[in-house]
């Protein structure tokens, strides 16, 4: 199918090559002239402007947009009067759900489809395939399923062979998400699933990363600590005398351990190339689905401890407790006489 993919950066202009190595015709549009040019090596066609690019594809058109939600609004401002009846807008980056929800109703009253896909797979995704959850109306889905089957890791071939044997909508969905991309509901589903995809993620990383923490404090009872009141005694020196290898701890981890994962493969070969990390400020952000998972449970009233605390976390790393901590020493100093110690 021919298909036009506005926003080319680092997932945007992956997914351009694989749909064109898939054999589909991809029109590509970015603000950044260069971006254009880098795609149209591998085969895509290149527009510079959105009208050309619309103006590329023939009706029903499918425009993708690959663009951070801050600027999602503006862009589909500029496409919608360039759209007609029966074409189909994809939003495949991190928008909030809400926002597809009031989206999606406007550009229905013009007869424009609109699906949200949360699309995850990263700068891996070209190699290894994104897995896509998508909301929105399934007529919609059924037109752009051949990009979707391409796009995602089981591949294009292996997709129409499940979809055949698929007696049931069930069925079929299943046969579906086994590749890797599923209609998950109507609009804001998609956006809905991936927002609670990434609250995982952010646990899942804190959790790593708080565990390697420790193995690399396993070596405390080496050091001679100081002695005095600011400092709490180690109790058992004897039992914190480890130095290990962490690089090869997190190769160990990768395989046969139940705690495998693509994340501990990315930690293993980050720690193999520098066992301190010392090119990285630890200074952890967050792009708002983290956020919006916790409001989500706060809502509907779902315990979530773990995504919440791996979200406070990132806040900390960034300095956003500095004046707590502060707080904290002033008031141990005024009713202790505790005076800070250097770090």
């Amino acid at each position: 199918m021919r298909i036009g993919m506005i926003g080319l950066g680092r997932m945007g202009a992956n997914m351009v090559r694989r749909l064109q190595q898939g054999g589909h015709q991809c029109v590509a549009y970015d603000r950044g002239p260069d971006k254009v040019k880098a795609v149209t090596a591998f085969g895509a066609r290149g527009a510079g402007s959105p009208a050309e690019l619309v103006g590329a594809l023939s009706p029903p058109r499918a425009v993708w947009i690959m663009l951070p939600a801050a600027v999602v609004d503006a862009v589909i401002g500029e496409l919608e009067p360039l759209l007609t009846k029966g074409d189909v807008l994809i939003d495949g980056g991190n928008s909030n759900y809400r926002d597809d929800i009031r989206r999606a109703k406007r550009l229905s009253s013009k007869g424009i489809h609109y699906l949200d896909v949360g699309t995850s797979g990263g700068v891996l995704g070209f190699e290894q395939g994104y897995c896509l959850m998508i909301g929105g109306p399934r007529e919609a889905v059924a037109l752009i399923e051949p990009a979707l089957a391409t796009l995602s890791p089981g591949g294009q071939q292996a997709a129409a062979a499940e979809g055949g044997k698929a007696s049931t909508a069930s069925a079929a969905s299943l046969a579906a998400a086994s590749m890797g991309y599923l209609h998950c509901g109507p609009s804001g589903a998609g956006h809905f699933v991936k927002m609670v995809h990434n609250g995982i993620e952010y646990g899942l990383m804190a959790a790593y990363a708080e565990g390697l923490n420790l193995l690399a404090h396993a070596d405390a009872g080496r050091s001679v600590a100081a002695a005095d009141a600011e400092t709490a005694p180690l109790a058992d020196p004897q039992f914190y005398q480890y130095q290990l290898d962490l690089a090869a701890i997190a190769e160990l981890w990768r395989h046969g351990s139940i705690i495998s994962s693509r994340l501990l493969d990315l930690s293993a070969a980050a720690l193999a190339r520098d066992g301190k990390l010392a090119s990285f400020a630890g200074h952890v952000a967050d792009s708002g689905e983290g956020r919006w998972t916790v409001e989500a449970a706060i809502e509907v009233g779902v315990p979530a401890p773990v995504l919440s605390a791996a979200l406070y976390a990132r806040f900390e790393s960034r300095g956003q407790a500095e004046f707590a901590n502060k707080l904290l020493s002033a008031m141990r100093l005024g009713f202790g006489g505790h005076v800070e110690r250097a770090p």
